[in-house]
Order: structure tokens, then C-alpha cells, then sequence
């Protein structure tokens, strides 16, 4: 029997995580670990005691800000960046995954909070129809590896 690795299992968890998110335009998960260890998790959306998108803009979602982002929502790593912190967790040598790579400004908070490593599924700047993903470039550049995550054939076989 082939037991799934660590990565596998927290990518997963980062993608059933997503499916819990109110936002109608984009669904994000995130899972910070440590030594195999879950420190946080996190999904995209309002933060608690607002309004949940899908309920009141079930068809649009939730007005746009003056760079055409959600004006309400939380991103999926700022959710578990922020949970850790209001529960104590040191992240410091915390890794991420993530199902969106990270946006310039969550790139920024990532770093920030002592993240030494990144794996994403999905492009950001893909998504958005940017020209680069910036924050992958930020965290790259400031010696953060920020790497799309590909699935081990081995964690599927029979």
C-alpha cells in the first residue's frame, strides 16, 4: 500500500478547504504546517459578522473595489496567516499551501510572518489576467520558494 505523502495530503486538504468558501467569483484554501503538523487552515471569504457573498450577491458576488477585487472578502493565506496569530502559533519556518498563488499583498504578509516555503496549485496572474504572478516573484526574490505544487505520480498508484 502506498501511503500519500505529507504535501499531498495538505494540498488536498487546502482543496477541500476551498469548497467552503462564500465568494462567487473564486474559491482559495490554504493550510500553514510545520513538521508535518497543521498549524492553520483557511478559505477566502468575509470576515466573520459580515456578509457572506454567495447570500447576499448570490449572482455577482460582493461589490468590486477600486482595483476590481473583492471589497469584502479575506484571501484564503490572510484567513490562515491571521488564525494562527489570534490563536499564538509561531510560524516561523511555517510552510504553505495553497490552491491560488498568492497575491502581491498576501505575498508581503507571508513573508512577513517567517513562511519559508510556498506551494500553490493554480497561477494568481493566470486567474486575473496579469502579465506575471508578482507575489511569487516577491516571495521568490526574497528567498521564499514559491513553487507550483505537482502531484507525485506514486500517491495515486494502486
Amino acid at each position: 500500500m502506498t501511503k500519500l505523502s505529507f504535501d499531498t495530503i495538505f494540498m488536498n486538504l487546502a482543496t477541500d478547504l476551498a469548497k467552503r468558501s462564500h465568494c462567487v467569483k473564486a474559491q482559495v484554501g490554504a493550510v500553514l504546517t510545520k513538521d508535518t503538523r497543521i498549524i492553520s487552515i483557511g478559505y477566502n471569504g468575509p470576515p466573520a459578522g459580515t456578509h457572506n457573498c454567495d447570500d447576499e450577491w448570490p449572482e455577482t458576488g460582493c461589490p468590486r473595489d477600486a482595483r476590481g477585487s473583492c471589497s469584502l472578502a479575506l484571501h484564503a493565506e490572510e484567513n490562515a496567516i491571521l488564525y494562527a496569530v489570534k490563536n499564538g502559533a509561531n510560524l516561523q519556518g511555517a510552510t504553505l499551501y495553497t490552491t491560488l498563488s498568492p497575491c502581491l499583498p498576501c505575498a508581503r504578509l507571508i513573508f512577513s510572518a517567517g513562511v519559508k516555503q510556498v506551494f500553490f496549485l493554480r497561477s494568481y496572474a493566470e486567474y486575473k489576467g496579469l502579465p506575471s504572478d508578482e507575489g511569487v516573484d516577491f516571495l521568490n526574490r526574497f528567498g521564499v520558494p514559491a513553487e507550483k505544487f505537482l502531484y507525485d505520480s506514486t500517491d495515486f498508484s494502486e
